[in-house]
């Protein structure tokens, strides 16, 4: 088929390269036209493993084109994705401008009837905007082109993007129209040899909701192992033995269930406030995704606050290690990264931080933690450690499971492990001689 892909962000420019991957010819659009050259010449603008490698394989294929000019790639087009932004608004909920502004160039170009499919993140009800704004051109320019719209959420996790999306666990599609649901179908059959079932039809505002509901539930998951870490610790319970028990049951899992220093990136906290949000709309409370969200916000200091407790309020005198700023593994993504949070309480107070990341710090130097006084930044996970006063692990990539722990001893002032994650044995931390310090656990 002849794809054209709306947006060169995160959602756009894999899902562009993994239909490319499979066949399709397809043409990312974006109006940055510095990045739509960069993109051109294989270089990507995120980090996100095995995607720069298939984004230049199918550039050299000729399957995967990049433009600015949207007119000229809807007259041969068969499907449109919308795949641009939805930032979070002043009052929690999705911003659509961008959503209905390529709503309204669609219908001010289409010349032949076209399938529009909502890509983007969007709340329920959107795709009769888009309807709406595309039907209002086509009246304004006097002609009668049929087209339909579908709504087919994204369930892609940051840092492993590409295995999700050539190998869904499920793609879910909204549509009201058979001949538009047959066409998604062809689309995505090479993803699915033996799993057919595993492509969801159903209406247009269910496949909206179900977007919005799958990473509240997930959220749910994180805040409330949160909140038992927290009542574990004034119990005298321990957590991580707590998450065993509970985790055995088939009914419950083990996914989701790890208590940390909160959730970022950029879709749970802003997913789980659209969703909040789009209840009050409807003039419903939505007292538990309310309680998921506060829950969130305020495990973010959870870290900041057993170090404060540890050395004091006067932290001037202090230097303070950091293993990881992106929002989890895999990424650079810092968006609401519990990160910001620790090291904005720790240098307000005084202290100076040093900081490593295996790909976010220069989303930290140059964006995040920007003009945050006392930052400075390391290229190794042991050159960080010099003449620090504690280490503290924010983000759990690989390279920090299995560390060296007499380098680490023998570069900190202290002996001393704020673990953020709760990544090591406490057991083998007593032994080594480590004061150590984790979620949900005296």
């Amino acid at each position: 088929m002849n794809l054209t892909v709306i947006g060169t962000g995160y959602v756009g420019l894999v899902s562009g390269t993994c239909f490319a991957e499979m066949g399709n010819t397809v043409t990312c659009i974006d109006i940055d036209t510095k990045k739509i050259e960069k993109l051109r010449q294989g270089v990507i603008p995120i980090y996100e493993p095995g995607l720069e490698a298939m984004v230049q394989r199918n550039i050299q294929n000729r399957t995967l084109h990049f433009s600015t000019n949207l007119s000229h790639h809807l007259d041969n087009c068969d499907i449109a994705f919308i795949a641009v932004g939805t930032p979070m608004g002043e009052d929690g909920s999705a911003d659509l401008q961008y959503v209905l502004q390529v709503a309204k160039e669609i219908g001010q170009h289409m010349t032949t009837p076209l399938i529009i499919v909502d890509k983007s993140t969007v709340p329920v009800g959107t795709a009769d905007k888009v309807k709406s704004t595309i039907e209002k051109e086509l009246t304004a320019r006097n002609v009668n082109i049929e087209f339909h719209v579908v709504s087919n959420p994204e369930f892609l996790k940051e840092g492993d993007a590409i295995n999700d999306f050539m190998k869904p666990d499920r793609v879910v599609i909204g549509s009201d129209d058979s001949n538009a649901t047959k066409k998604m179908r062809s689309l995505y059959a090479p993803f699915f040899k033996s799993n057919a079932d595993r492509l969801i039809t159903m209406d247009v505002r269910s496949a909206e909701m179900t977007k919005y509901v799958a990473n509240a539930m997930l959220a749910t998951k994180i805040s409330f192992m949160n909140e038992v870490a927290n009542i574990c610790e004034l119990v005298g319970a321990d957590v991580n033995k707590v998450r065993i028990g509970i985790g055995s049951d088939q009914r419950i899992g083990y996914s989701f269930i790890y208590p940390g220093s909160g959730y970022g990136g950029s879709c749970f906290p802003k997913d789980v406030k659209a969703l909040k949000k789009t209840a009050s709309d409807y003039g419903y409370q939505a007292q538990l995704i309310g309680a998921v969200e506060d829950v969130n916000d305020r495990q973010k200091f959870v870290i900041a606050e057993k170090i404060i407790k540890r050395f004091g309020e006067n932290l001037s005198e202090k230097t303070f290690s950091i293993w990881g700023l992106a929002f989890k593994p895999g990424t650079d993504d810092m968006r609401e990264a519990p990160a910001i949070y620790v090291v904005k309480e720790l240098s307000k107070r005084g202290a100076k931080i040093l900081a490593y990341d295996p790909k976010a710090i220069d989303e930290a130097k140059h964006f995040y933690l920007k003009d945050v006084p006392n930052v400075d930044y390391r290229d190794s996970k042991y050159e960080v450690l010099e003449n620090s006063d504690a280490l503290v692990l924010l983000t759990e990539w690989k390279e920090f499971r299995s560390p060296d722990f007499d380098e680490i001893k023998k570069q900190l002032n202290q002996a001393i492990i704020f673990d953020g994650r709760n990544q090591y044995n406490d057991a083998l931390m007593q032994e080594k001689g480590f004061e150590y310090f984790q979620i949900g656990k005296k």
